[in-house]
């Protein structure tokens, strides 16, 4: 069984191999865009007739769009899928037009935990220029809260662990096998008010951080943040960050919408490079993505 056509609409970073592949479910050429597009109208042009397309989470693949492809009945999300709310797609809206959408999961999550951990030693011990405390420090008896327990709050969590780190965590759900491993879950003011480092792991659109969490969490303290946006409220983390015994650590993700005045500031530690955009990532991207296609076909 195969498409009419199948549609990367925008820049999804699969490999070769794997577009390659694709062919294998696919009538006609496999159309693949490699920039991202502007507008909603253009969307739709590149979609025309396809039964399936492939989307980065860079584009918005919203109800009109999906209105006005009446062709469609796979989209896949060569990105993360954690929830509804959170996507860049209307997935409800088309699954109720009995559309298929599948996204990904766990691909880049080992880059992500190794950016944490590399720039945070460096700000621990001046090792580029800017350390939290007059004194170099270890990551020893440091109380760090991960908030978001997934994949990559896990890894973080098991670099952090040899090192003698005091480690509490807050998450949707408990989970049993890290308290077992010495985690601490703490309801997040809790949280706020007893650690030193707040590391953030969570999904797009998810606002957790607010003022009066700001106001727990105190001075002298760092934030760090790989979630895709913020999960706090901008003018709150403003305030915090002008005192400059405070630090924040941003990824691409993490800190793109963050104002350009804050970037600049001495005590944020802000990368235009997304963390976790390693050559294995984008192996793992591309096939856990020309996976789920293939086992769609594979469900019929």
């Amino acid at each position: 069984m195969k498409f009419n056509k199948i549609v990367l609409v925008d820049y999804t970073k699969m490999n070769d191999e794997s577009i390659s592949k694709l062919k294998e479910y696919s009538e006609d050429q496999v159309e693949v865009y490699d920039d991202y597009p502007e507008d909603e109208q253009t969307i739709i042009e590149r979609i025309g007739d396809a039964e399936a397309i492939i989307v980065s989470w860079h584009t918005q693949i919203t109800e009109s769009i999906i209105e006005s492809c009446s062709s469609l009945k796979y989209i896949g999300m060569a990105c993360s899928l954690y929830d509804d709310e959170a996507a860049n797609v209307a997935v409800k809206f088309a699954r109720d037009r009995r559309i298929e959408v599948r996204g990904i999961r766990d691909y880049g999550d080992p880059g992500v935990a190794e950016f944490i951990i590399s720039e945070f030693i460096q700000l621990l011990n001046g090792y580029s220029g800017k350390q939290w405390k007059d004194m170099p420090r270890e990551l020893t008896d440091l109380k760090i809260g991960i908030v978001g327990l997934g994949t990559t709050g896990k890894l973080l969590a098991d670099c952090l662990k040899p090192f003698g780190a005091d480690l509490y965590y807050h998450s949707n759900s408990r989970k049993e096998d890290y308290e077992e491993k010495g985690l601490t879950y703490l309801e997040l003011p809790e949280l706020a008010e007893t650690c030193d480092v707040l590391s953030f792991h969570l999904p797009k659109n998810t606002q957790v951080m607010t003022s009066e969490y700001f106001q727990k969490f105190g001075n002298s303290k760092v934030i760090i943040n790989t979630s895709l946006g913020l999960p706090f409220d901008h003018n709150s983390f403003s305030n915090w960050i002008e005192q400059e015994s405070n630090f924040g650590i941003f990824d691409g993700d993490g800190g793109k919408e963050l104002s350009e005045e804050i970037k600049k500031r001495e005590n944020v530690i802000a990368h235009d490079k997304s963390a976790g955009w390693s050559s294995q990532t984008l192996v793992r991207l591309s096939e856990k993505t020309l996976q789920n296609l293939a086992d769609f076909w594979g469900d019929k």
